[in-house]
């Protein structure tokens, strides 16, 4: 007999057992469904057999672990109910996140009817459940078994990457593939999804972790769906589109080609933008975007842009307007909450807009952070009727930012590392990693943080950006991917050694874990030196001739 600490959304219960039991036996009542679980703070799957005493937290999406193992499940069903209804030798190319979903590519004859015949064979298979198979295999087991199969391009993947890297051998009937997590024991736990097509391929679309217990209603995503086409197109001038071929840019010294490329494009889409704002007149830039997204440096980018075009762009950001700490809100469970747009000074914001618009002086603030209070009397300004404003700051698009200020002249940008590089043909890469990583190299170097409280804390940005930052996103006027195509190879060097660091037995450690298997798949670019000083990298790597850091 031994004991089980079972645990689930921070209530646990302690269960003798006397016999090795598999962890779906155990599940009890839970709020939302449940996918997967940590057996002694490492990921496993549902069926993984319990045998002797340990600690066992039951996951579902609101983690980032379970979210992407049901992605991954339900991709593979996907995969399988494609190839069942249009034929085996169909590709199918899961491609980027979009409304709530993954927005995929099938290689193949399809019709108006296809969307609706996947989603109906997704869920037979779902009925019949059908047992999912997961074998942990070594790199070059996936690579001999590609090879086999024929898929020559992905077993490239493997080829290409830099460590020794594991896989999971995933079987659902006739259909064969190779993930990166631990899968859903079965099809019985894929019931949540919806096929829906759209442009020139098909949504995969599932439960969102603000709402697991249903498919959300479609909201369509017109911007960003043409900021993931735009990056494609870059990707194609460029050279690279899987892990794989950067992989092979790095190996053959073709970096210095790869860096200026990536910042040609960058330079020459900040310059169409600020055209766009001469040409329209606009006096009120106000650019928004999630957490690393690379905001303080576009802005800067851009305002130089401007100048060019004869422009004197006047630069204010709204961290400048901060409540003083004291007055803070508050979040439910007591913490003060900064990523809430009420943690701003909103009354003084709006009065000195318009103040500034109408030609008057004004005294800006300029937040101290150590203090926790604005201070003033340092910087007072006045703009001519011609002169722009150029705002940054998560909640620039929120309409209650500048509520009272006239919006016909407002000029809106939203900004995000939108990652169009993949993997390979069926694994993407969340924007999300892109952008922890950003932040967890720019917290150790700038802000005393380790990888560990940057994990832990990832969390709370999350829930702010889901709730402040993305419902508004389509209020933009042009999108910026601020994602340069070279940067996880670079990112890799300072990331991998801090997510080292952090104990089996942190509760970061799960993703940790995860983070860096998944950047086995790049090799390191080892000198950034030709990384120029004004890219948008240099705000999270240091030397950025933009600002001070």
């Amino acid at each position: 007999m031994f004991k089980v600490e079972l645990c689930y959304d921070g209530a646990s219960q302690t269960i003798q057992l006397e016999k090795p039991t598999p962890v779906f036996e155990l599940l009890p009542k839970t709020t939302y469904p449940v996918y997967a679980c940590t057996i002694n703070n490492e990921i496993a799957r549902l069926n993984a057999i319990i045998e002797k005493q340990a600690h066992v937290e039951l996951l579902d999406i609101r983690t980032n672990s379970a979210n992407l193992i049901y992605q991954y499940s339900l991709t593979l069903l996907y995969i399988k109910a494609v190839g069942d209804v249009l034929g085996k030798q169909i590709d199918v190319e899961i491609c980027n996140s979009l409304s709530k979903g993954l927005y995929t590519e099938i290689h193949g004859p399809t019709t108006q009817d296809t969307a609706q015949q996947i989603e109906h064979r997704m869920h037979e298979l779902v009925k019949e459940n059908l047992p999912i198979t997961c074998e942990r295999i070594s790199k070059q087991e996936v690579i001999e078994s590609l090879h086999k199969e024929k898929q020559f391009h992905r077993a490239k993947t493997y080829e290409s990457a830099n460590d020794i890297v594991f896989a999971y051998r995933c079987i659902l009937d006739d259909t064969v593939d190779y993930m990166f997590a631990p899968l859903v024991p079965s099809t019985k736990y894929l019931t949540l999804f919806e096929v829906k097509r759209y442009k020139n391929g098909f949504i995969l679309r599932f439960p969102h972790p603000s709402d697991p217990n249903v498919v959300l209603p479609f909201a369509e995503q017109k911007l960003l769906y043409n900021a993931f086409a735009q990056s494609t197109r870059w990707n194609q001038i460029i050279g690279v589109n899987y892990a794989r071929d950067l992989n092979e840019k790095i190996k053959h010294n073709q970096v210095k080609e790869l860096v200026l490329l990536s910042e040609a494009l960058h330079e020459k889409n900040i310059a169409e933008i600020a055209q766009q704002i001469f040409d329209q007149n606009k006096r009120m830039i106000l650019i928004a975007g999630p957490s690393s997204s690379g905001k303080t440096s576009f802005a800067n980018r851009l305002m130089i842009q401007l100048k060019v075009l004869g422009l004197k762009p006047l630069y204010m950001g709204t961290d400048d307007y901060f409540v003083n700490n004291d007055q803070t809100p508050l979040k439910p469970n007591g913490d003060k909450d900064f990523e809430s747009i009420d943690a701003l000074d909103l009354h003084l914001l709006q009065t000195q807009m318009q103040a500034l618009l109408n030609g008057e002086k004004v005294d800006m603030p300029r937040f101290d952070f150590k203090l926790g209070k604005k201070i003033f009397h340092e910087r007072i300004v006045s703009i001519q009727h011609d002169q722009p404003i150029v705002m940054e700051g998560i909640h620039a698009l929120n309409p209650r930012l500048l509520k009272d200020v006239e919006t016909e002249s407002q000029f809106k940008i939203y900004i995000s590392p939108l990652t169009e590089l993949n993997i390979d043909e069926h694994h993407r890469i969340p924007t999300t990693d892109a952008r922890i990583l950003r932040r967890m190299v720019r917290d150790n170097q700038f802000r005393n943080f380790d990888a560990e409280q940057t994990i832990l804390n990832w969390h709370n940005v999350r829930e702010g950006e889901e709730k402040y930052i993305f419902p508004f996103n389509e209020e933009a006027d042009v999108f910026f991917n601020s994602n340069c195509i070279y940067e996880l190879a670079v990112m890799k060097k300072y990331a991998k050694p801090l997510l080292e660091k952090i104990d089996q037995t942190s509760p970061a450690y799960p993703e940790a874990k995860r983070l860096l298997e998944f950047l086995t798949f790049f090799e390191c670019i080892e000198d950034e030196s030709i990384i120029s000083n004004n890219s948008i990298i240099r705000e999270f790597l240091g030397d950025s001739v933009l600002f001070k850091q």
